[in-house]
């Protein structure tokens, strides 16, 4: 064993220092955080403005997103258009206004591609492209009046997850978890589940679940699902030749301790250092917490099949969304799962394809997983305080992409109108707000932003979001910026 890691912070020598250093990955940390910085940061470097508590009586307690980039056409999902299906093959009329697409190829208008038809009891129009979620109609509570204000994908999505088109402000995960904190200490606050094919670089990566400005301790935590072991390096190393692991982890952790201890002394909770080493700590309760957050082997059979476990082309997203569902009911205020790299919705040349970048593919893979989390937290009575929330940062054309003259079967970025989908805790079930025009190019009734829509889903979690602030740069920071309104029309 080591004996260096009992010594005082008093006692230790330049030479204890470095060999402890080598010996802990918490050390290792430290001296590369303070290399960095060049300084310990002072106690005024971020001050905190989040209010108290909650509030208002929150009608949720958690969230589950599951964002498809890359643009979900709403024409051939949850905007039925019959006047698109009298109209197709024509140009745009003028009427509806002139037609602004990203990539410059407008083409004839096309009717869906997918047959719609009304679900449920509350006759709401779900198309053939989901059919498993259809089943959840009465359940879904659809926003078709949705516009964005960027037709690029990384500005787009970066609004869609921290409401700026920006990269560097925090995502809507870490607003919750710094405004109202994990209900677990032993699990972070905000987890991050990217698609079993990459983390989204070609929307942006980390950046959609960074902390930005707010203490790194908000930061989302993103697994990796590509394999049995979703936190790398979660098992500390052993030193050669020390002996018991139990006695050297904690040796080495009540020496960081008074480290740490002394550095609070001084600081408050604002500076970065002392986020840094809250981080830490989670890290350290994480591995006994998580094993058995992640057990999907628990689960029944049923269960597993239920989520599409047996099936290729669902297991990766059934493993998501399960794990989602196991992590939420332990205490994590907010899941966030991705489907694809960021952008896997992009259908500019085939939406009926089956393979990556076209919606029958892609729908392929989440329809049933998440079909099947919406019937298992109901079934659970965690529906009740859960918001599930199927967020894309925007629409497509109701236009065909002409190319070379050739009529494609793809649509292009689209953010003058589309449509989200919420579904649980406080809202009015089965039912469609807002609309598009007749051929769904734009929002004309009720229009949401996305400052509207995090305006909602923080007001159901018993949040004002013009008071859940931050201080950076003098400014007093917020989700929404300056903008948004709750929709109280869709709350129950």
């Amino acid at each position: 064993m080591n004996p260096r890691v009992t010594h005082s912070p008093t006692s230790v020598t330049r030479r204890d220092w470095l060999g402890d250093a080598a010996r802990g990955l918490a050390t290792i940390a430290a001296i590369d955080l303070l290399g960095r910085q060049g300084r310990l940061a002072s106690a005024d470097d971020g001050p905190t403005e989040a209010s108290e508590g909650l509030h208002h009586p929150a009608r949720a307690k958690r969230i589950i997103q599951i964002f498809l980039g890359g643009g979900l056409s709403h024409l051939d999902s949850f905007d039925y258009k019959p006047e698109l299906d009298r109209r197709h093959g024509q140009e745009m009329p003028e009427s509806f206004g002139k037609a602004d697409v990203f990539f410059g190829k407008v083409g004839r208008l096309h009717r869906s591609h997918f047959e719609f038809r009304q679900r449920g009891e509350s006759g709401l129009w779900v198309s053939e492209l989901f059919p498993h979620l259809a089943g959840q109609a009465d359940r879904l509570t659809v926003i078709r009046s949705m516009h964005a204000e960027s037709a690029n994908h990384i500005p787009a999505i970066f609004q869609a997850n921290t409401g700026f088109r920006q990269m560097g402000f925090p995502a809507m995960g870490a607003w919750l978890d710094y405004g109202l904190g994990t209900e677990n200490e032993d699990l972070p606050g905000f987890v991050v589940l990217p698609d079993e094919r990459g983390i989204p670089n070609a929307a942006g990566g980390a950046f959609n679940w960074t902390s930005g400005f707010l203490p790194a301790t908000h930061q989302g935590v993103a697994f990796d699902t590509r394999g049995e072991r979703p936190i790398r390096d979660l098992e500390p190393s052993l030193p050669l030749g020390s002996g018991d692991m139990s006695v050297v982890e904690r040796r080495r952790r009540e020496f960081q301790q008074r480290l740490d201890a002394r550095h609070r002394a001084e600081r408050d909770e604002a500076d970065p250092l002392v986020a840094r080493i809250r981080s830490f700590e989670l890290a350290a309760r994480m591995q006994r917490a998580i094993p058995e957050a992640i057990g999907l082997q628990d689960e029944t059979e049923s269960t597993r099949r239920d989520y599409g476990l047996d099936d290729p082309a669902t297991r990766d997203v059934a493993r998501n969304c399960l794990l989602a569902r196991r992590l939420v009911e332990r205490g994590v205020r907010m899941v966030q799962v991705w489907t694809g790299d960021g952008v896997s919705w992009d259908a500019h040349d085939d939406v009926l394809g089956d393979g990556y970048k076209s919606h029958k593919g892609e729908a392929l893979r989440i329809d049933r997983p998440v079909a099947a989390l919406v019937a298992d937290l109901a079934q659970r009575g965690l529906l009740e305080s859960t918001l599930v929330v199927l967020s894309t940062e925007f629409g497509r054309t109701p236009f065909a992409q002409a190319d070379q003259g050739k009529l494609s079967r793809g649509r292009d970025h689209h953010p003058q109108g589309f449509t989200n989908v919420m579904i649980g805790a406080g809202l009015r079930p089965g039912i469609a707000f807002g609309a598009t025009d007749e051929i769904g190019y734009a929002a004309v009734e009720s229009p949401v932003t996305t400052y509207d829509l995090h305006a909602t889903i923080l007001h159901l979690m018993g949040i004002d979001h013009e008071r859940l602030t931050f201080v950076h740069d003098g400014i007093r920071r917020r989700l929404t910026n300056v903008h948004g309104v709750p929709i109280r029309e869709v709350m129950s």
